[in-house]
């Protein structure tokens, strides 16, 4: 029988708080580390308790690092939370390279999993076929010509997917171009073994130039069409997916080492355990992956502010160092031009859960990747191509940074929460549930419980949990494939027309 878990839990040694893993009630004594501590306050599972006195003012820890400073005077065993605790976030940084990290892995390697080959020699998670449209105009179309070709191919591919999108006109400039870059970069995903582009003839995004920007391994697997120049577009897009259904019917998987395999890491309605338990879950399987040569994409730049030392560590060079530094950089003065303050995050549901600065949540996010180098810094757009770490640029929000993870070329994303998500993206999207209340109360939503590392011993359940990876990505479906919830969400930063 597995140990139960204890009432509450110290993360680090040098942490002035500790964290209540159930409601536990005022009077309770509580040895968090063994600090014992009578609770002055009721603490919600998930929340924070001081372990000492905190002067106004005075740092308060958790993951042995700041996570902001007390507003007033903080007697032990007091609730910690938004009422006397706030973010020391403020803006802009400079940065020191302190060198090259030493990084020795000790992780031990991944064994091969079964993929399809593409003839550039990539390896993917599905055989499928991808309808995308060029602008939003058409987009209903891509989504009811994908429905009519599933039913009709059933079981031929692994699916046909459909993904509208509002945008693609009333864009100008950087807009439109980021717009065109992530469609083209999705046409670029290995998992997309054929992609239908449907255009409307009038629009910004025009097909041509979307075209030119897809990478030239890949335009051979494209079929296009503009639906003002047919008759009948429906079934010019339907003919069109018929012949390549007809084309990748025949594919078979094959194995595949795990260096084949690239996976995003993503996070979304996080609570206080996202931290202790599914997201470093996720940074031990990072580094197995990392140890075997595979890529991992690391996106949510607003969401590693206040915990960017702790990743800017492990960059390998002083030019991926610097890039990753300035695109952090870019995303504070992007709200500071807007007059807002870099810190207007955690969401709501994150501070139910007992997540209360945006330190506090960084802390826990940056995990996702464990001790894997930072081996790469790459635009909104653009694939990863280095094995480990490649840091990309999107925003926090789970759908457009998920579609830009799929866009960079992950084959998988693995996605952690804490209080739950339906949400599905182009590729496999593993939901990891930090608490086992959660999966238990979502099995339609959840593939994997990491809070069961409240109570099994961690190395059996890393294995488990890579065991079951490797499963999905060699065709094992996840509860959003399914249940049929997959979308892209594009990165609109520009003015609209």
């Amino acid at each position: 029988m597995p140990d139960p878990a204890p009432p509450a839990l110290l993360c680090h040694a040098a942490d002035s708080v500790g964290i209540a893993l159930t409601g536990l009630a005022a009077g309770e004594v509580v040895a968090p580390g063994g600090h014992a501590c009578r609770l002055v306050d009721p603490i919600p599972a998930g929340h924070k308790f001081a372990l000492r006195a905190h002067a106004r003012g005075e740092p308060v820890r958790r993951y042995g690092e700041v996570i902001g400073h007390a507003t007033c005077a903080i007697a032990p065993g007091t609730h910690v939370h938004s009422h006397n605790l706030a973010t020391n976030l403020t803006g802009e940084r400079s940065y020191a390279y302190g060198g090259a990290p030493a990084l020795p892995l000790a992780a031990a390697p991944l064994p091969a999993w079964r993929g399809y080959r593409r003839e550039d020699g990539r390896f993917a998670t599905r055989n499928e076929i991808w309808l995308l449209p060029t602008v939003g105009c058409v987009a209903p179309l891509a989504e009811m010509a994908a429905r009519e070709a599933s039913a009709r191919h059933a079981g031929r591919v692994d699916a046909i997917a459909g993904f509208g999108h509002p945008h693609g006109c009333s864009q100008l400039g950087d807009d439109l171009s980021g717009t065109r870059a992530a469609l083209a970069a999705l046409c670029d995903n290995p998992n997309a073994g054929g992609v239908v582009l449907i255009g409307l003839g009038c629009e910004s995004n025009q097909l041509d130039a979307l075209i030119a920007a897809v990478p030239a391994r890949s335009r051979a697997k494209i079929r296009t069409l503009r639906a003002q120049d047919e008759g009948d577009e429906l079934a010019a897009v339907m003919a069109l997916v018929d012949d390549l259904v007809d084309a990748l019917a025949p594919l078979q998987r094959s194995d595949a080492p795990a260096s084949a395999l690239t996976v995003g890491l993503k996070c979304g309605g996080s609570d206080a355990l996202s931290g202790l338990t599914a997201n470093p879950l996720l940074g031990r399987f990072s580094e197995r992956l990392a140890a075997s040569n595979g890529r991992l994409i690391l996106t949510e730049i607003p969401e590693i502010f206040g915990a960017e030392d702790a990743l800017l560590a492990r960059a390998t060079s002083p030019e991926v160092f610097a890039a990753a530094g300035d695109l952090i950089n870019r995303f504070k003065r992007h709200y500071l031009d807007a007059g807002l303050p870099v810190s207007e995050n955690p969401s709501p549901g994150n501070i139910a859960g007992g997540i209360t600065t945006l330190e506090e949540k960084s802390l826990g996010a940056v995990q996702k990747a464990g001790a894997a180098p930072l081996a790469d810094v790459i635009a909104y757009g653009e694939t990863a191509q280095a094995a480990g770490v490649t840091l990309l640029e999107a925003p926090g929000n789970d759908a457009v940074s998920s579609t830009a993870l799929a866009a960079a070329g992950a084959t998988m994303i693995l996605f952690t929460t804490g209080r739950g998500t339906p949400l599905g993206f182009p590729v496999p999207t593993v939901k990891v549930a930090s608490n086992s209340a959660l999966a238990a109360a979502k099995p339609g939503w959840i593939d994997f419980d990491a809070g069961v590392l409240l109570e099994q011993p961690p190395e059996a359940v890393l294995e488990a949990f890579s065991n079951r990876l490797l499963a999905i990505a060699s065709g094992e479906a996840t509860a959003a494939e399914r249940a049929g919830q997959r979308v892209i969400a594009l990165w609109k930063r520009g003015v609209t027309l």
